[in-house]
């Protein structure tokens, strides 16, 4: 079995109005001096192979497929 993270996270240039809101209910929470906020997915999936090439492959197509937008987001796979 092997564990892995998906990170989904909105490209630059893309506006990114909830890490906005995020930024500015900091701001108000008292936490000065935090700007650029850019809000997220994450997934953590158990793939039942122990072939690391495999697992990396079926992921890439996962987030390809469903995952992630791959018009407005980017993605990184980490394996555990």
């Amino acid at each position: 079995m092997i564990k892995a993270r998906v990170t989904v996270t909105l490209k630059n240039g893309v506006l990114d109005p909830q890490g906005k809101a995020i930024e500015g209910a900091l701001g108000a929470l008292g936490f000065d001096g935090v700007g650029h906020v850019r809000q997220g997915k994450v997934f953590d999936l158990e793939l039942q192979t122990a072939d690391k090439a495999k697992a990396e492959a079926e992921l890439k197509d996962m987030c390809e497929k469903l995952l992630a937008n791959t018009v407005i987001e980017n993605y990184t796979i980490a394996l555990a």
